[in-house]
């Protein structure tokens, strides 16, 4: 039974691929690579819940700011102007990133150091991961300007046409990519 089959059956697609999921024994996972990172990783220590919230806050707290903005226009109202509600937003975005990468930098200093990252050549591997993605960070806001990385679409300010320039010629988010690159490297060094 190929895709074709299934896609004829009401347009599911059924995985059959182990015969699914459900087949698979996960009993005889070797779990001794999950387990050695685990043991390197202090949970309870409260500058890594820290970090952790500082992550997963910083995205949702901007997108449900910049929806809102969207509907409402509250922030345009409040500061007169889509532009300066925009480049308040950005700045605000900015301190809290400054406050995620330092927790981080923080927690990750005071985390247990897993003997096989401590090696000359994976330093070295950080660093380059560290350049390239400052290199797609930078340069995409260079190509999209302040309001064009800080959510100006949000406030009605959009760009004349699409940026199609490197690096949006090399992926579709060099932001997104860049920075985990970022962190990647800092994690390695």
């Amino acid at each position: 039974m190929g895709v074709s089959d299934t896609l004829a059956n009401d347009n599911h697609v059924v995985l059959d691929c182990c015969g699914g999921l459900s087949n698979l024994d996960y009993s005889k996972v070797d779990m001794s690579l999950l387990g050695e990172v685990v043991r390197h990783v202090d949970v309870s220590d409260p500058r890594f819940c820290v970090a952790v919230l500082a992550v997963l806050f910083n995205p949702f707290f901007w997108n449900v700011v910049a929806r809102w903005e969207h509907r409402t226009r509250g922030l345009s109202r409040l500061f007169r102007s889509p532009s300066l509600a925009c480049y308040c937003l950005g700045v605000l975005i900015i301190l809290l990133n400054v406050y995620r990468s330092h927790s981080m930098a923080v927690v990750m200093k005071a985390q247990p150091r897993w003997e096989l990252l401590d090696r000359l050549e994976v330093f070295y591997a950080g660093a380059v991961l560290m350049a390239a993605g400052g290199l797609l960070v930078l340069t995409s806001f260079l190509s999209l300007g302040f309001t064009g990385t800080f959510l100006g679409d949000y406030f009605g300010i959009l760009m004349d046409e699409p940026v199609t320039g490197f690096p949006f010629s090399l992926t579709e988010n060099p932001m997104y990519w860049g920075s985990s690159a970022t962190y990647l490297g800092l994690a390695l060094m």
